[in-house]
């Protein structure tokens, strides 16, 4: 368990799959960044899924759902993972159903991030794997879901988020949004326009779950760092040096959605500048 005042937090890893180096780190020479990350023969490195549970004002909070559970043979060799389901194992290790689940924060709808939105029920119907729960999402997230371009659209699939706002279970924020007491959904673009990271406060002590602002620790203590993926780079670093400042000033603690080396840490300032993510002793359940 992780303890910020009193807000209780563990990072559940929904599988761990494997990607190509070059897509992590775009424009960063492998030659760098694998001083972090020792790439196999075909050049991939390991990719966790975590998923961030909260358990605040007496209510169980899900930030991000993984891969989920509907991927199919061709996906499953595309994200080379051999099972899913991880994230409804961990949450049943920690004594929690899907029903007991009261709020899923999506920060963005990359597959990887909310595909464990839906499950399939045993008639084939698309169902919400949490019953009870209410979903949110940044509204301009969204709307650039739904008209993905050539690049985007592999990774927007409908069937993880169209039948939760179909039906009203989620709910499309328009910007920066307080979703409990000291739990604030914060815009924070780059990776997409609509990405959303979230920050915790709880009796003094600052957390935050920045999801793909900083994929690995690396993107977030090197702004000029950051993945292939990101649709506005150059916002990302932008978004981060502003991040990294609030880090430093609050000794808050980072959590990483991909990280399996270092899933969190608090950043500090090198002597003669630089800035280095000191990592944290935080137990991942990975089931």
């Amino acid at each position: 368990m992780i303890q910020r005042g009193a807000f209780e937090m563990y990072l559940i890893n929904d599988v761990t799959s494997h990607v190509d180096g070059g897509g992590a780190f775009g424009l960063v020479p492998r030659k760098l960044w694998q001083r972090y990350f020792t790439p196999d023969a075909d050049n991939l490195i390991p990719m966790n899924q975590h998923c961030l549970l909260v358990r605040a004002h007496g209510r169980n909070i899900l930030i991000d759902t993984g891969l989920g559970e509907k991927l199919d043979a061709k996906s499953l060799r595309f994200w080379n993972i051999e099972r899913t389901g991880g994230l409804r194992r961990g949450l049943a290790h920690l004594g929690i159903a899907p029903e007991a689940v009261h709020l899923v924060i999506n920060t963005h709808l990359h597959g990887d991030h909310c595909g464990g939105n839906t499950v399939f029920a045993p008639d084939g119907r698309l169902v919400p794997l949490f019953p009870q729960a209410e979903y949110v999402v940044q509204r301009r997230e969204y709307e650039d879901a739904r008209q993905p371009n050539e690049r985007t659209r592999a990774t927007y699939l409908a069937d993880n988020y169209q039948p939760l706002v179909a039906s009203g279970q989620m709910r499309l924020l328009d910007g920066d949004t307080e979703l409990l007491p000291g739990i604030h959904g914060i815009v924070t673009p780059g990776h997409t326009p609509g990405h959303m990271s979230v920050r915790l406060e709880s009796q003094g002590q600052h957390a935050a779950f920045v999801c793909d602002l900083a994929s690995y620790a690396v993107h977030f203590e090197r702004l000029g760092w950051m993945t292939a993926y990101d649709v506005e780079p150059l916002r990302t670093l932008e978004t981060k040096r502003a991040w990294q400042q609030w880090a430093l000033a609050t000794g808050a603690l980072l959590m990483f959605p991909h990280d399996g080396t270092r899933p969190a840490g608090h950043l500090v300032a090198r002597e003669g500048g630089g800035m280095e993510l000191v990592p944290a002793a935080v137990p991942v359940l990975s089931v």
